[in-house]
This record gives structure tokens, C-alpha cells and sequence, in this order.
């Protein structure tokens, strides 16, 4: 299946965009279907071809969610902005260097039991 994601390029800590055509589970080092645009985000500023994205979506490409809504800012698309999930971090361990789960909250019930009632 066919997405239009954006590629990181640039120098480090100067990061700049692409607007791509890419298989939807194909890394970001594989060459893309098609480059679509750019964007820089120290500028705020997108070059897209609309017209081409516009095809794109109609032949059955799906935009990520980051670049649904930078369409939508640009007035590619009209739809509502969709909201992005990103992902918890792990909860990172004390630093004295003792784990989180050293001390158990209650002693495990046996599997036989029932439960208590409350």
C-alpha cells in the first residue's frame, strides 16, 4: 500500500523534509514512487505539488497523519485535522539503581483460589 510521508534529509540538527510516494512499510533509506514537495520546519514554510498529491490520493495513496495535516494547513485537503497519537515512553528506573519492580505491591493470589468477596 502506497503513503505520502515525509523524509528526513539534511545535516545533523538542521533537519529539512520531502514530501514522498513510498511503500507504507518501506524504510526511509529505500528510494521513493515519487517526491512530492518539501518542507522546512525552522521556516515554517511547504513546497508541495498539488496537483500531484491530488492524484496520489485519488489512485489510492494514504497520507500519514503528520502530512494529513500539514495538507490540510496548506489547503490540499479538505477535512478536519486528525489527531496525532504518539507513543508513551517508558517509565524510566530510579536513579539509585534500583529496578521499579524490586518491591512487590501485594503477594500474588493462587490461581486455585477464588477471589475475595468485597
Amino acid at each position: 500500500m502506497l503513503a505520502i510521508k515525509l523524509q528526513r534529509i539534511g545535516k545533523k540538527h538542521q533537519p529539512s523534509y520531502r514530501f514522498v510516494v513510498a511503500e507504507k512499510r518501506s524504510k526511509m533509506a529505500a528510494p521513493p514512487v515519487e517526491d512530492l514537495g518539501s518542507y522546512n520546519p525552522h521556516t515554517k514554510t511547504a513546497i508541495l505539488n498539488k496537483d500531484r498529491i491530488s492524484y496520489w490520493i485519488k489512485v489510492g495513496a494514504r497520507p500519514t497523519v503528520t502530512v494529513h495535516n500539514m495538507l490540510v494547513d496548506q489547503g490540499v485537503l479538505s477535512a478536519k485535522k486528525a489527531a496525532v497519537k504518539m507513543k508513551k515512553a517508558a517509565p524510566k528506573a530510579e536513579a539509585e539503581g534500583a529496578p521499579a519492580s524490586a518491591a512487590p505491591a501485594a503477594p500474588a493470589a493462587d490461581a486455585n483460589e477464588p477471589a475475595p468477596a468485597a
